[in-house]
């Protein structure tokens, strides 16, 4: 039978997507027909207001969006470095800069090209959620591209023009007539949908379910 296909939409500042992905692999890792699973990522926006060029402390944007106090912005953000840990992440949100993610999601695509697609998303998981990088600054992202393999004449020149921007243009309208309204989120076999950074055995359960019905058609 043909690879059965996981879409999956995130967006590289998303902290439930690095957890979600994370149980998506532990889910993975003890399933039989793991080799037939291909995996291919999406893009999506959690802000696609959040303006070009502008980088605050991503504390500073929850306050202003929540209207939460600074010290209910630190429970929330613990909360899920919790989380996080459990999964064998390390978070450092108290240093994440918010920024508009557009050249980032093109970088995956690029990244993607070039046969490393998840290696590239995890990168930039990474960078935002537990380093503090500036994901929207083109020299940060041509070294995090290159650390997994990404030649870097070609990150600069895509940045340097609308490379791939099309690409991700149409990762947004395909979540839009999905109805995806938050990530993560995914897509098992083009039928299941599994929404959210839901437990290892949800995505056990989802894997089995999808890999059934693709073996029965």
């Amino acid at each position: 039978m043909s690879a059965l296909v996981i879409d999956i939409w995130s967006d590289v500042v998303c902290p439930w997507c690095w957890i979600g992905k994370r149980r998506l692999e532990r889910a993975l890792a003890s399933f039989e027909h793991a080799d037939d699973v291909e995996v291919r990522w999406h893009s999506f926006q959690l802000d696609p207001s959040h303006p070009a060029g502008l980088r605050e402390p991503t504390s500073e944007t929850l306050a202003r969006k929540t209207g939460a106090a600074p010290a209910q912005v630190r429970e929330m953000t613990q909360r899920v470095t919790d989380l996080a840990a459990a999964e064998g992440l390390s978070y450092r949100l108290d240093r994440a800069i918010s920024v508009n993610t557009l050249d980032a999601h093109r970088l995956a695509h690029l990244g993607a090209a070039h046969g490393l697609g998840d290696a590239m998303h995890e990168r930039l998981l990474a960078a935002h959620l537990g380093e503090g990088e500036t994901v929207d600054d083109h020299d940060t992202l041509v070294r995090l591209g290159a650390e997994v393999g990404v030649p870097e004449d070609e990150i600069r020149g895509m940045l340097a023009g609308d490379g791939y921007a099309a690409e991700v243009e149409a990762d947004f309208q395909q979540a839009r007539r999905f109805g995806i309204s938050g990530v993560p989120f995914f897509v098992l076999g083009g039928a299941y949908g599994v929404s959210g950074a839901q437990p290892v055995e949800t995505f056990a359960g989802a894997l089995r379910q999808a890999h059934g019905a693709a073996a029965a058609r």
